[in-house]
């Protein structure tokens, strides 16, 4: 019995990684700017999106757990134009969403810290922190960081949610209208929510590389089975979350007149209120410190997928015989050098920043879907292995609703 609970522990640890990932843009800034300004009518969307794309996420586990590799190997394997396919998509997209969750970030730390420096200078010197923690530190120490921290904002989140159904809907301004789904701006926000919801389709490949790197750090192979309970244990907080951070914009801002602001520092003391609002002010530095924390996590995460995901990417494809541990460094300092830049030219404005990226990975998140499941598919998996039908045609059908929206975003952007 404790050899059982020991092995699952060693196990539990890329599930948690792949909720910090989600659990930062898409749900504090996205699934709170869904319900405060349309209120309930977005669930479906979120429901839709966390199911549709669960298994080009669970794919990635899967993959590691057949065959003791990553992803991007079984990309390799399959064609060198599959991994090449991969990468131009990567570098169509890390930018803008180290960018994003980066600058929310900044704006959290000036929010709880109560600095007035520049969120974009606070940005690249969070940047700089969290690329000197990784290249410095082990795996380990951000396993057990995420840990602790998402203990904290799941916790407070799921009070604060109580206690926004307990208080009731809050009084609606005069002659509020509420807003229209089926106008061009509500669209295209629609699928920017559901492009991070609960993450970018092409973040799968991190699933991957944390699983084969947990094993490394506890020396222990673990089945099928308790990898993916890891990953399911991870997927299902973060949909649960998305729909506690939409239920708290709902209840406590939809209908007031109060918008959600572009400024990064203004826009985290509006997010903090949600959960005083529903706790009283006595939480507001420590719901202020947990959301700070969750979204330094969230960097953190991002920096370390990013340079894990594209340094692995780039041996493969240029430097076969390169140290791994380099190539993963050095694509770390590149990806915050070039995302800074980014924010410096983006960051007057927080929602046009989060809607590019956000969106960027939804309209390319049909052509990761189609890889994964290639390789899923493919002589490289063991039979045992394979995912079920019912797992395969909900792939299938996640391939063509996310192609479906794809196509809807193009043609309303454009006019069409």
């Amino acid at each position: 019995m404790k050899s059982d609970i020991s092995n699952k522990l060693k196990a539990f640890g890329p599930g948690i990684l792949f909720a910090s990932t989600c659990i930062g843009v898409s749900h504090l800034v996205q699934s709170t700017r869904a319900g405060a300004d349309f209120g309930f009518q977005l669930v479906a969307f979120i429901l839709l999106a966390n199911l549709f794309k669960y298994p080009f996420f669970e794919f990635g586990s899967r993959f590691a757990a057949a065959t003791k590799k990553n992803l991007l190997e079984g990309y390799l394997a399959e064609g060198k134009w599959v991994l090449w396919v991969y990468f131009i998509l990567s570098l169509a997209s890390m930018f803008t969403v180290t960018a994003a969750v980066t600058f929310v970030t900044a704006g959290m730390f000036n929010n709880l810290t109560g600095v007035t420096l520049d969120p974009a200078y606070v940005s690249g010197i969070i940047l700089a922190i969290c690329t000197l923690i990784l290249a410095l530190g082990k795996y380990s120490i951000l396993d057990t960081l995420l840990k602790v921290i998402g203990s904290v904002l799941l916790i407070s989140t799921l009070v604060a949610f109580f206690g926004a159904l307990s208080k009731g809907q809050v009084t609606l301004v005069e002659n509020f209208i509420p807003k229209n789904i089926f106008e061009r701006d509500s669209i295209i926000f629609i699928i920017a929510l559901m492009g991070w919801m609960p993450t970018a389709v092409d973040l799968s490949t991190w699933n991957s590389l944390w699983t084969i790197e947990r094993m490394k750090q506890t020396g222990y192979v673990p089945k099928l089975k308790e990898i993916l309970a890891d990953f399911n244990f991870g997927y299902i907080v973060t949909a649960v979350l998305a729909i506690c951070f939409l239920t708290l914009g709902a209840k406590v801002m939809y209908g007031t007149g109060i918008e959600l602001s572009n400024n990064s520092t203004i826009f985290s003391d509006q997010v903090v209120t949600l959960y005083t609002s529903a706790l009283g002010n006595w939480a507001y530095l420590i719901i202020a410190t947990a959301a700070f924390s969750v979204m330094f996590s969230t960097t953190i995460t991002v920096v370390d997928g990013f340079g894990r995901a594209m340094g692995e990417t780039t041996r493969l494809l240029f430097f076969k015989k390169a140290d791994a541990k380099n190539t993963y460094k050095w694509m770390m300092i590149i990806v915050s050098a070039i995302s800074f830049l980014f924010i410096l030219l983006l960051s007057s404005n927080l929602k046009d920043l989060v809607d590019l990226a956000t969106t960027l990975s939804f309209v390319i998140a049909p052509v990761i879907a189609i890889i994964n499941y290639r390789v899923i598919t493919s002589k490289q998996i063991p039979d045992d292995y394979k995912p079920g039908k019912k797992l395969l045609l909900l792939a299938k059908s996640g391939i063509v609703f996310l192609t479906v929206f794809a196509v809807i975003y193009i043609a309303v952007y454009f006019f069409l």
